[in-house]
Parts: structure tokens; C-alpha cells; sequence
């Protein structure tokens, strides 16, 4: 087991060595120090990666990383690329592994430089030219090869904002941006993504997959048969990197595209790693809340709010924990605005319906009022939860340095507040046809105090409005209440829910029997 290797837990020799391996005292970070726990933890990593151990692996990765950068690498970076060669035969491709782990150690701890940033660009470069040009035989654990392309995409994300910050750059930093122009570029890193998607055939495999002619999902990706995995995964896992690329860029129909691929309705590999499954529902929810997808934004964002719910306290150890929280936290919000935009309620669980109410029931109300104070909440609840919109272009240096980092949020914002003020007319055509089943259009445009012709325009937004376009062309209804105009007449049609009696007792058997657990726990005196 990982746990009883020496790296783990080994005590420095002396106090020399341990002030040497935290990098404090007078020494300071050495990047050609390498403490003797990490050389055990490279030679063992290593090793493990040429047995293809896939679970000693993933155990390396996920405690004995943590534990050690924990320790020894709080505030410094880890020892250099070059400084640990020696100990794994200069192995060009496990150099690459090592590099692309001590940049994302760098990015989650400390503050990188440009020239750290485009250092970690060139090393994904090279790592990915290796996987879709070299002959790749490893394999390597899903958390691993989906934290790969997450921290890509991140770092992708991360300079844009970067860059666009002009103020105040340094006139150094200045000429290294000019200078290579082609770190982070836009088509650079959707390149890549492409290529690893197509050359891996992860599309056709996972078609295959679905007539039964490959073991893709059932495996996990994993090749049993004594294979790489590396290329199949990876290339499953750009689509996701795709989706959230298209939404950072504010593509949504493309962003959807990407993930067609998938099925979302099933379990599948995107389900085994939770970052995954987490950031594959948040990015396509909110792509479908953008396209007006209500049903589909909520249907998805109350299963993984569900599983959340069931299962976070077997993640409270995992180093993403702060991650899942948070994401967490920003699906309730756009939870809260889809059933505002598009009440849905019997699309979601009792349990997530009950977390929601505790946390956005009363700003649910005060959004239903469409008024200045509605609109501020609508902002408020956005901005908190989308994504970090990027403008890819590169700025020009020739004009006044001024920072344009918040350009493409403000756009976003703008073209989400322009749709929720177009829905202000509805909610009250909303609340008559709630109250009846059959109305004449003269006898409403009184109630609503406009006249006919207005009505009937009205009653149109509210068909165009309640109505998107799903993935396949298709016109699909949003509305829990639809109509129809005969002979001057409004015909409410409201969707009745299912009920599911089952569900209900089960709940209410479980919920007995916590009670006569309690109550036999309970010693009578």
C-alpha cells in the first residue's frame, strides 16, 4: 500500500534537513535540492508507471502528492524537472508527467509568472505531441488524464484574464507577451483538444460502444488486454475540456455539440471521476439556461445536485473537496434562476427542492416581481455563478493599457439580463392562465389592461418564449402551462406530473425505520 512507503511519512534526518525540505530558514527554495522523500516518491511513481499499476498510481497522485507538497512544498514550488532526471533514467516522457504535476502544484499554491505560464504551455505541448504522435504504453488513472485536461483548460482560462489585465504589466512583461504571441492561443489549445478527440476515435468507439461491439463504459476506459488507455481517455475527456472551452468563449450551440457524444442520461466514464461529472452537468446546464433549455438545464442540475447531496461526505478527504463545494453552491444559484425563468418544480427531487428553498426560497419569491429589485437579484445570482468569460484575442500593445478582463462577463450579463427583462410581461400572462382553464382574449386584455392587438402579441412571445430548439432541431416546449386561440378564446393546457406513489413510501418506510432504530437505541431505565 502507498501508505507504508517512506515517502509518506519518512521524519527529515535532522532539523538541517527539515528546514531544507519546507524550504524555510535562512536557506530558502532550492529547486536542485531534492529530499530524500521525494526521490522515493519519483523512483516509486516511476517504477509504478512502467508496471502500468494503475492503482498505485492513482494512489501516489491523490495522498502521497497531497501529503507531501502538504508538508514540504507549502509556499515553494517542488524540486526542478532536472534536479529529480537522474533518479528516473532522464525518462523524457515521465520528466514531461512530473512537469505537468509540479505546474499544477504551482498554480494551486503560488502565484505564477508569465514565463511560468508559457513554460507550462510549452510542456503540454510536448506532452501532448507524445501522446498523438509517439507510441504511447502506459496507463494511467482516469483522475490523473482528467486533471490533465481540466488544468489545461484552467491555465487556457487563467492567462486570458491574465493578459487582458494591462494596467499593470511591466514593460518586460510586455515584450514576452509580444514575443510569444502563440502561448495560450485560442486556436492553439481548441487544436489540440480536436486532435486528441479525433485521434483517438473516442467518437465511433463510443458508438461501438453503444451497439455493444466495445467495452469502453464498462471498463472505465481501462485497457485490460495490456494497452494504453492514455489516448482513448484523454480524447474522452477534450470533449468535456470542449464544452467548457465553447462556454467560456459564450458558444453554447457549439459547446453542446461537443458533448453530443456522450450520453448524460447513462452513467458513464465522465461519471467515475466527480471533477468530471461535476464540471461536465455545470457547463451544460448552463449552456442550456443560456439557450433558453430550461426543462433540460433543470433536469440536469437537480441529478447532480442529488448525488451531491447523497454523496459528499465520502469526498471530504479528496483534494477537489473545496472544488465540489463550491460548484455546488453555484448550481443551486442556477437552479434557482431556471425554475425563476421557468417554473418546473416537478422536475426536482424533494430533497434538492428543500436545500434550494433554505438557500434561495425568499430571493425565488422576490425574482417572480420582475422589478428593479428582481433584475438586481438575477445579477446578483449570474455573476455569482457563471463561468469566468475570457476574451481570446490578444490585446493591442500599441494603444493605452486599460483592463478589459471583465469585458466578456459584462457581455454575458448583458445578453442574460436583455432575456430576463423580455420574460417581464409573462409572468403575468402566467398567473391568469394558472387561474383558468378557458378565457376570451377581450375578457384578459381587460384583466391585463392593454387591448387586443397587444394581448395577441403577448400571448405570442409567451409561445416563442416557453419554446427552444433542443439538440437535434427540434422545437420543444419549457411551459408547465401551454394554450391555445380558438374562435377568440384561450384553451389552458396544463401538464399534470406524474405521481410517483412509490417513491413516497419508500421514503416513509425509511424514515420508520430511522425512528425504531432511534427508539431501540433508546435503554429503558
Amino acid at each position: 500500500m502507498a501508505a507504508n512507503y517512506e515517502y509518506e511519512d519518512g521524519p527529515a534526518a535532522n532539523n538541517e534537513e527539515l528546514r531544507r525540505e519546507s524550504g524555510g530558514g535562512e536557506i530558502g527554495y532550492d529547486p536542485q535540492y531534492v529530499p530524500d522523500s521525494v526521490k522515493s516518491f519519483v523512483v516509486h511513481m516511476y517504477r509504478h508507471i512502467r508496471e502500468k499499476n494503475v492503482y498505485e498510481i492513482h494512489q501516489m497522485c491523490e495522498t502521497s502528492f497531497q501529503s507531501l507538497s502538504e508538508r514540504l512544498f507549502k509556499e515553494t514550488p517542488w524540486p526542478s524537472v532536472e534536479a529529480i532526471a537522474p533518479y528516473v533514467d532522464n525518462d523524457h516522457v515521465f520528466c514531461l508527467l512530473y512537469r505537468e504535476m509540479w505546474f499544477r502544484h504551482l498554480y494551486a499554491r503560488l502565484s505564477p509568472t508569465l514565463k511560468q505560464r508559457i513554460d507550462s504551455y510549452d510542456n503540454y505541448c510536448s506532452l501532448f505531441q507524445v501522446v498523438l504522435h509517439g507510441v504511447v504504453n502506459m496507463q494511467l488513472p482516469n483522475q490523473w488524464l482528467w486533471d490533465m485536461v481540466d488544468e489545461f483548460v484552467y491555465q487556457f482560462q487563467s492567462f486570458c484574464q491574465f493578459r487582458a489585465k494591462l494596467k499593470n504589466k511591466t514593460e518586460q512583461e510586455l515584450a514576452l507577451l509580444r514575443q510569444h504571441d502563440k502561448a495560450w492561443n485560442v486556436y492553439g489549445v481548441l487544436n489540440f483538444l480536436q486532435a486528441l478527440v479525433e485521434k483517438s476515435s473516442i467518437i465511433q468507439i463510443l458508438e461501438q460502444d453503444k451497439q455493444g461491439l466495445e467495452q469502453f463504459t464498462a471498463t472505465d476506459g481501462y485497457d485490460y488486454s495490456g494497452g494504453s488507455n492514455v489516448l482513448k481517455v484523454l480524447g474522452y475527456f477534450s470533449m468535456v475540456g470542449l464544452l467548457r472551452v465553447h462556454c467560456l468563449l459564450g458558444d453554447y450551440h457549439t459547446a453542446l455539440k461537443w458533448l453530443q457524444p456522450i450520453d448524460i442520461s447513462q452513467q458513464g466514464v465522465y461519471t467515475s471521476v466527480i471533477g468530471c461529472h461535476i464540471a461536465t452537468i455545470y457547463h451544460y446546464g448552463f449552456a442550456n439556461l443560456m439557450l433558453r433549455r430550461y426543462v433540460d438545464a433543470v433536469r440536469e442540475f437537480n441529478k447532480v445536485l442529488l448525488y451531491i447531496y447523497k454523496t459528499k461526505q465520502y469526498h471530504q478527504k479528496s483534494p477537489q473537496y473545496e472544488q465540489i463545494l463550491k460548484k455546488n453552491e453555484q448550481m443551486y444559484a442556477l437552479l434557482a434562476v431556471s425554475l425563476s425563468l421557468c417554473p418546473q418544480t416537478k422536475l426536482v427531487d424533494e430533497s434538492v427542492n428543500t436545500q434550494l428553498r433554505e438557500k434561495y426560497g425568499d430571493k425565488m419569491m422576490r425574482m417572480q416581481r420582475y422589478d428593479d429589485e428582481a433584475f438586481g437579484i438575477y445579477d446578483e445570482l449570474f455573476s455569482y455563478a457563471c463561468p469566468k468569460f475570457i476574451t481570446p484575442s490578444a490585446p493591442s500593445f500599441e494603444e493605452p493599457l486599460v483592463n478589459y478582463n471583465q469585458d466578456a462577463y459584462r457581455l454575458q450579463l448583458k445578453m442574460f439580463l436583455y432575456e430576463v427583462k423580455q420574460q417581464q410581461l409573462l409572468s403575468g400572462v402566467r398567473t391568469f392562465l394558472k387561474v383558468y382553464s378557458s378565457i376570451s382574449l377581450a375578457k384578459l386584455a381587460n384583466y391585463m389592461e392593454v387591448d387586443e392587438p397587444t394581448l395577441r402579441t403577448i400571448l405570442l412571445t409567451y409561445k416563442h418564449k416557453t419554446h427552444s430548439l433542443d439538440s437535434e432541431g427540434r422545437i420543444i416546449s419549457n411551459a408547465d402551462i401551454d394554450f391555445y386561440i380558438k374562435n377568440d378564446m384561450i384553451y389552458v393546457v396544463e401538464s399534470k406530473p406524474a405521481k410517483h406513489y412509490g417513491d413516497f413510501f419508500l421514503r416513509q418506510i425509511a424514515k420508520l425505520e430511522g425512528v425504531i432504530n432511534d427508539m431501540d437505541r433508546i435503554k429503558l431505565e
